[in-house]
């Protein structure tokens, strides 16, 4: 009788084998299809339990087998560690179905260590000694029903924690707590009434119950499976329709949602008997912070200035990313003298600093603004004129600027002005005139200043004020910097070749392009490319280049120094807070703007002034020079005043290359 029972059993636990092998199939296609890690884990799960019911099976169709056999011996230990490995793996898949909590593929390796270790402890302890009979059922029984209760209970608590459950979560919530009294009970009563029959034929009856809680629980991993990739898919699907309204970087608006949003808030500025206010707004120098301080920093800051646009008091209808650091910002308006006072309010929130690594980055910006209806209905066409103002206050160097009809003509202009200006700098229509700068001491020329012309080929010969004031409005100061810094260091490479005498050529650099990161680099490249000593190069800087940001500046100067480079301040006198500047500056020269000369020698006024410059910069240990010298009388002055070198056109005017060789033919 007992052999049929043991026969059947073998065959049910055959069936069990079969069932749970089909399960593990199915999670494994699931696992190569989607390649989660929480379902690897549980294929491994239920292939451990497969294992242990093939091999739970085997030792009922092999009765013959006495308990302490090598057979039965190592027929237990696979038994008990596939059990132990089955809860485990199965609990560390539910644990890595929150994303939050995550281990290393090395240390849950690791952890698996624990059920090998315990699964052999509890086979092999009393193994070898017939009268432990109790002993061992009650490590391998009693002690696994109560391991198990208390994963399942931990289970439930962790289900139980978690902020979203979908059906599936619902189930194994009260699965858990089922199995987990399920495996108490039956702990408690194999310890206190093991010896009773009807413990036997209850021991029986569980075998039939965990084949169905067992095949439950895979029917229930595959619904989890399903629920939860529909949730990963509904979040896809969100965050794309998220993704297709706003910019990724900054969560503002993008373009087409903009040119969307701006007729129906138009729309409610009528509504609400008032004006819609279109502002676009442009970040100065954002390369500049890119360079500097990295592209991630630049996009964190970007994300603020959305941040405070978005929640800004004016309460914006739209708030949008049109490009790179422009940015689009609407809002309603009563009347007119409303739109000065929002368009300082925006320089206030963009100028507010920036805390990147615990220093303060400081941003400026530029504002161009429209109004509807006046200036417009289509949303397309106030961006178009809001953005007409804001390259007029870029162009003007003015903060904010308000539409006017003419500047969108002015913005065709400039467009067709910079396929010539590209096609004159490709073709090397832009000349150098040289103007000598003479040493009052020696009475020689010590170096020349280059000025850039253009040759034009339909306008002939033009000054550079009918020219630098469109290179300003199209930002392109930096590529004619670069282009007479290369021009200025070839003339002066082929005048030695020539004659074998060195001049120092002083040459004219925009805010935009000393302020380069890379223009340490390229001077190097160019003083190397043409064999040129570094004392032969001056650098002229106006104050509104140190101004923009003094403490970049004056890096940049001392590095140039350190190369032998001297640095010298064009214009000085012009800008404000001059004094101060000097003080902090470690330039070499200082150059007196002209209208500081013209009229010095009859205006008492100016001739204190410039006193008190010449005194102030010797004073410093600074050379001075002065600009704009016309008359003898000038001269005279200036020399007697101690002044160190002069140019103007008493001396010469600017002169083309030939010209100035007539000095370098000259016996020194």
């Amino acid at each position: 009788m007992g052999v049929d029972n043991n026969f059947a059993l073998g065959f049910l636990f055959s069936i069990e084998t079969v069932v749970y092998s089909f399960l593990t199939y199915l999670l494994y296609s699931f696992y190569q299809g989607f390649g989660r890690r929480y379902v690897k884990y549980w294929t491994l799960s239920l292939t451990c339990l497969s294992v242990q019911h093939l091999a739970i099976s085997i030792q009922k169709f092999l009765p013959q087998y006495h308990d302490l056999s090598p057979v039965q011996i190592l027929l237990t230990c696979l038994i008990q560690v596939s059990q132990y490995l089955f809860i485990w793996l199965f609990f560390i898949g539910l644990y890595y179905t929150n994303k939050h909590l995550k281990y290393s593929s090395s240390f849950v390796k690791k952890t698996l260590i624990i059920p090998i270790v315990l699964g052999l402890f509890v086979s092999l302890l009393f193994a070898f000694d017939e009268q432990a009979v109790f002993n061992r059922f009650y490590l391998r029984e009693s002690l696994a029903d109560f391991i198990f209760a208390g994963i399942f209970m931990f289970i439930f608590f962790f289900i139980f924690n978690l902020k979203k459950l979908h059906f599936s979560g619902t189930i194994l919530l009260f699965y858990s707590a089922l199995m987990c009294f399920r495996y108490l009970l039956f702990s408690f009563l194999s310890v206190v009434f093991l010896t009773e029959p009807w413990l036997q034929e209850l021991s029986t009856s569980l075998v039939y119950f965990d084949f169905g809680a067992k095949v439950t629980l895979g029917f229930m991993l595959l619904v989890w499976m399903q629920g939860a990739e529909r949730s990963v898919a509904e979040v896809a699907i969100n965050r794309a329709q998220y993704l297709d309204k706003h910019d990724l970087l900054t969560g503002a608006l993008n373009r087409e949602q903009v040119i969307e949003k701006l007729p129906i808030a138009i729309d409610q500025a009528v509504a609400n008997n008032q004006k819609l206010a279109v502002y676009l707004i442009d970040i100065k120098r954002f390369k500049f912070i890119n360079d500097t301080y990295g592209l991630k920093v630049g996009d964190l800051i970007l994300g603020q200035i959305a941040v405070r646009l978005s929640e800004s008091i004016l309460l914006p209808l739209v708030v949008g990313r049109l490009s790179g650091d422009s940015f689009v910002f609407a809002i309603e308006i009563i009347d007119d003298s409303q739109q000065e006072k929002a368009a300082q309010h925006l320089h206030d929130l963009i100028s507010r600093p920036y805390l990147v690594n615990h220093q303060e980055v400081p941003l400026q910006c530029s504002v161009g603004y429209c109004l509807s209806p006046q200036d417009g209905n289509e949303a397309e066409d106030l961006l178009k004129k809001a953005n007409s103002a804001l390259f007029h206050a870029e162009s003007q160097n003015i903060p904010s600027v308000k539409y006017e009809s003419g500047m969108q003509s002015h913005g065709r202009h400039l467009l067709a002005v910079e396929k010539e200006i590209r096609k004159g700098l490709l073709n090397n229509e832009f000349i150098l005139y040289y103007q000598p700068q003479l040493n009052l001491l020696t009475n020689r020329i010590e170096g020349v200043e280059a000025l850039v012309r253009w040759q034009h080929p339909e306008k002939g010969f033009l000054s550079p004020d009918k020219f630098l004031p469109d290179f300003d409005a199209l930002g392109l100061n930096g590529e004619l910097d670069n282009y007479v810094l290369e021009l200025a260091c070839k003339t002066n490479a082929q005048w030695y070749k020539k004659y074998k005498r060195r001049v120092a050529i002083a040459v004219n650099m925009t805010a935009v392009e000393f302020q380069d990161p890379k223009l340490i680099s390229k001077i190097q490249t160019l003083l190397f490319k043409y064999d040129i000593p570094s004392s032969y190069l001056e650098l002229e800087i106006t104050e509104n280049v140190v101004i923009t940001d003094i403490s970049v500046a004056m890096d940049t100067i001392v590095v140039l120094q350190n190369m032998g480079i001297k640095v010298s301040i064009d214009d000085f006198g012009t800008g404000y807070s001059s004094l101060a500047y000097l003080r902090q500056l470690p330039i070499d020269k200082i150059k007196i703007d002209r209208s500081f000369i013209t009229e010095f020698s009859t205006n008492d006024s100016d001739l204190t002034i410039v006193t008190s410059m010449i005194k102030l910069s010797h004073g410093l240990g600074k050379r001075v020079l002065a600009e704009g010298v016309e008359t003898l009388e000038q001269l005279n002055l200036l020399r007697k005043l101690g002044c160190d070198a002069v140019q103007g056109y008493f001396i010469n005017p600017p002169l083309p290359g030939e010209k100035i060789e007539n000095y370098l033919t000259r016996k020194k």
